[in-house]
Protein backbone atom coordinates (compact mmCIF):
# COMPACT_ATOMS: atom_id res chain seq x y z
CA UNK A 1 0.00 0.00 0.00
CA UNK A 2 3.01 2.27 0.55
CA UNK A 3 4.31 1.92 -2.54
CA UNK A 4 0.97 2.51 -4.30
CA UNK A 5 0.86 5.72 -2.33
CA UNK A 6 4.51 6.59 -2.89
CA UNK A 7 3.43 6.26 -6.52
CA UNK A 8 0.98 8.19 -6.44
CA UNK A 9 2.96 11.36 -4.91
CA UNK A 10 5.25 11.05 -6.85
CA UNK A 11 2.86 11.32 -10.11
CA UNK A 12 0.84 13.92 -8.34
CA UNK A 13 3.98 16.07 -7.89
CA UNK A 14 5.00 15.86 -11.47
CA UNK A 15 1.72 16.95 -12.60
CA UNK A 16 1.73 19.99 -10.62
CA UNK A 17 5.30 20.81 -11.69
CA UNK A 18 4.02 20.84 -15.08
CA UNK A 19 0.79 22.58 -14.40
CA UNK A 20 2.87 25.49 -12.80
CA UNK A 21 5.56 25.17 -15.19
CA UNK A 22 2.78 25.56 -18.11
CA UNK A 23 1.33 28.78 -17.18
CA UNK A 24 4.79 29.87 -16.21
CA UNK A 25 5.48 33.32 -18.38
CA UNK A 26 8.84 33.84 -20.63
CA UNK A 27 10.02 37.24 -22.09
CA UNK A 28 8.08 36.91 -25.29
CA UNK A 29 5.16 34.87 -23.91
CA UNK A 30 2.46 35.43 -20.80
CA UNK A 31 1.70 33.27 -18.05
CA UNK A 32 -2.18 32.82 -17.55
CA UNK A 33 -2.22 35.07 -14.70
CA UNK A 34 -0.60 38.07 -16.72
CA UNK A 35 -3.07 37.02 -19.95
CA UNK A 36 -5.84 37.93 -17.64
CA UNK A 37 -3.81 41.00 -16.01
CA UNK A 38 -3.27 42.48 -19.64
CA UNK A 39 -6.93 41.34 -20.91
CA UNK A 40 -8.24 43.95 -18.02
CA UNK A 41 -5.82 46.53 -18.67
CA UNK A 42 -7.11 46.29 -22.12
CA UNK A 43 -10.99 46.73 -21.15
CA UNK A 44 -10.36 49.28 -18.53
CA UNK A 45 -8.04 51.85 -21.12
CA UNK A 46 -10.82 50.72 -23.75
CA UNK A 47 -13.20 52.19 -21.97
CA UNK A 48 -11.39 55.37 -20.69
CA UNK A 49 -10.84 56.53 -24.24
CA UNK A 50 -14.37 55.63 -24.97
CA UNK A 51 -15.66 57.72 -22.09
CA UNK A 52 -13.27 60.83 -22.83
CA UNK A 53 -16.10 63.41 -24.78
CA UNK A 54 -12.70 65.07 -26.39
CA UNK A 55 -11.87 61.90 -28.17
CA UNK A 56 -14.51 60.99 -30.82
CA UNK A 57 -12.53 58.52 -32.88
CA UNK A 58 -13.70 54.62 -32.12
CA UNK A 59 -10.62 53.69 -34.28
CA UNK A 60 -7.94 53.86 -31.54
CA UNK A 61 -7.13 50.17 -31.04
CA UNK A 62 -5.81 48.85 -28.04
CA UNK A 63 -3.40 45.85 -27.36
CA UNK A 64 -1.40 45.14 -23.82
CA UNK A 65 1.40 42.77 -23.39
CA UNK A 66 3.15 42.65 -19.68
CA UNK A 67 0.91 45.84 -18.65
CA UNK A 68 2.58 47.45 -21.88
CA UNK A 69 -0.37 49.01 -24.01
CA UNK A 70 -0.04 49.74 -27.52
CA UNK A 71 -1.88 52.31 -28.82
CA UNK A 72 -2.78 52.14 -32.48
CA UNK A 73 -5.15 53.24 -35.37
CA UNK A 74 -5.97 56.65 -36.85
CA UNK A 75 -7.16 60.05 -35.39
CA UNK A 76 -8.03 63.41 -36.45
CA UNK A 77 -5.04 65.33 -34.46
CA UNK A 78 -2.02 65.24 -32.46
CA UNK A 79 -4.02 66.70 -29.73
CA UNK A 80 -5.86 63.95 -29.90
CA UNK A 81 -2.78 61.08 -29.67
CA UNK A 82 -2.22 63.28 -27.10
CA UNK A 83 -4.72 62.77 -24.87
CA UNK A 84 -5.58 59.10 -25.92
CA UNK A 85 -1.86 58.57 -24.26
CA UNK A 86 -3.07 60.61 -21.49
CA UNK A 87 -5.82 58.47 -20.60
CA UNK A 88 -4.15 55.28 -21.15
CA UNK A 89 -1.05 56.09 -18.28
CA UNK A 90 -3.82 57.16 -16.24
CA UNK A 91 -5.20 53.76 -16.20
CA UNK A 92 -4.11 51.98 -12.95
CA UNK A 93 -2.01 48.39 -13.88
CA UNK A 94 -0.49 50.59 -17.09
CA UNK A 95 3.15 49.88 -16.87
CA UNK A 96 3.89 52.12 -20.08
CA UNK A 97 2.33 53.02 -23.34
CA UNK A 98 3.35 53.40 -26.93
CA UNK A 99 1.89 54.97 -29.38
CA UNK A 100 1.64 53.73 -32.93
CA UNK A 101 -1.26 55.94 -33.90
CA UNK A 102 -1.46 57.77 -36.57
CA UNK A 103 -3.03 61.56 -37.89
CA UNK A 104 -5.82 61.22 -41.02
Amino acid sequence: MTQLNNRFSTFFLIALMAFFLGCASTSKQEGTGEYFDDTVITTKVIAAILNEPTLKSAEINVETFKGVVQLSGFVSSQANIDKAIEVARSVKGVVSVKNAMRVK
